[in-house]
């Protein structure tokens, strides 16, 4: 399945190749104050393929919370938070916002609550590596 995705005004955009093709997509609505202020509600397909086209990078806020371990990309012109990244032992780990989505039935989504607060690092970067996107490309 090609899922389609963008901030409101296009700035940042998403192709994800989700493979195999599912039957419905977890949506992970994270707990923290950040997702829930932002809409941030993850998704990703390990073995899927993820290309983010972003046509104005000088309008693109990188935000990172305390522990410096993922990188949430804003979109400067609309406040949108499509996508965020990882860099793990020198590869860029990604997981998109299902709100972002263009083109999935929101029937598809199976939405649960999710918290990493007693998370220690380790741990959030091995399960990282295990259910982010890891094959990730970005253009401009």
């Amino acid at each position: 399945m090609r899922v389609l995705g963008s901030c409101h005004c296009g700035n940042i955009a998403f192709t994800l190749d989700w493979q195999p093709e599912p039957a419905e997509i977890p949506a992970r609505a994270c707990t923290c104050s950040f997702c829930t202020r932002h809409g941030g509600v993850w998704t990703a397909c390990s073995a899927g393929a993820l290309q983010v086209t972003v046509r104005d990078r000088d309008r693109v806020s990188i935000y990172e919370f305390e522990t410096k371990t993922a990188q949430f990309h804003i979109c400067a012109i609309c406040g949108v938070v499509p996508v965020a990244t990882s860099v793990i032992d020198d590869r860029l780990y990604a997981v998109v916002n299902v709100n972002t989505f263009l083109n999935v039935p929101a029937e598809m989504l199976r939405r649960t609550p999710v918290s990493f607060d007693n998370e220690a690092e380790t741990e959030r970067l091995a399960r990282r590596k295990r259910g982010w996107i890891g094959n990730v490309a970005f253009a401009d």
